[in-house]
């Protein structure tokens, strides 16, 4: 069973990172085209994936093109019971999909003031009255969801409910929003968890920044985890032979701890250093 899934820029497309966590997060395995935005790439791509519009768009292993990430979720629900990505308690799951779905439709001023940009991090953004009415509305969901269900995450465990609000937490995040404890605790939630930070790892390095997302703020360091100082060095002399995640001969190196670990291509090696513990297969190599 193969699926291929359109995603944009890793940094800044908050739907396609709901897309991938649909798959990464709950162990789904997808082939990936990336597209650039603001280019031709992506609607030359989505040529191939009629009638979607934009990113994510989702190629079935029958042929059939879908688009829209809750129809995505859904599907992949039906045809994966086991995977998990809806509560199979009736009440959670009846909070998770009300979630999703106002999340999927609103939250309008809070997307539009701050639109998702996982580089940097800034002190303020002067959020105006109705990004602030957005932030409340939030609290109270997420608030109202823990008490009817309770457990770590929305709905109980990690569901659909937190991959649609896992970008409004890197929004937060970002522009460094004001919420309260709970709220913020749910944020450094997402910002902890293993697909997220492997999808942000990837993101600060398969591009160049878009000029659209710029924003002429204060920046602070990013709240999240502190990566390990790994660092890109010449050479291909490794530890290893062989890259961790492909198995191909070692062109490019990193160095760590005074060690130097080597991957297939740059972006292999890239990625493992802007956070090499979001890499569970480089830190096997790492840790022994």
């Amino acid at each position: 069973m193969t699926y291929d899934l359109v995603i944009g820029d890793r940094a800044y497309s908050s739907w396609s990172l709901r897309g991938w966590l649909l798959f990464d997060a709950f162990g789904i395995p997808v082939n990936l085209h990336q597209a650039r935005l603001y280019t031709d790439e992506l609607p030359n791509m989505l040529k191939d994936f009629f009638p979607a519009r934009t990113a994510p768009a989702l190629r079935l292993p029958e042929g059939l093109a879908i688009g829209e990430s809750l129809a995505i979720a859904e599907e992949l629900a039906s045809r994966h019971p086991d995977a998990g990505l809806w509560p199979t308690d009736p009440k959670a799951r009846a909070v998770a999909r009300m979630l999703a779905s106002e999340m999927h439709a609103g939250f309008v001023a809070l997307r539009s003031h701050c639109p998702m940009n996982l580089r940097v991090s800034y002190q303020d953004c002067a959020p105006p009255p109705e990004v602030l009415a957005d932030l409340a509305r939030l609290e109270t969901l997420w608030a109202w969801a823990r008490a009817e269900v309770g457990g770590t995450w929305l709905a109980g465990s990690y569901s659909v409910a937190d991959v649609f609000f896992a970008p409004v937490a890197t929004r937060i995040a970002t522009y460094n929003l004001p919420v309260g404890p709970a709220a913020q605790a749910y944020v450094d939630q997402h910002l902890a968890h293993p697909s997220f930070r492997r999808w942000r790892a990837m993101g600060l390095v398969d591009g160049a920044d878009q000029p659209f997302y710029w924003r002429d703020y204060a920046r602070r360091d990013w709240p999240g985890s502190r990566p390990l100082p790994a660092r890109a060095v010449e050479g291909t002399e490794a530890e290893n032979a062989a890259c961790p995640y492909s198995g191909k001969p070692v062109t490019h190196v990193l160095e760590l701890d005074g060690r130097r670990f080597g991957f297939c291509n740059a972006f292999c090696r890239d990625k493992t250093v802007a956070d090499p513990e979001a890499w569970p297969a480089f830190m096997a190599i790492y840790q022994s």
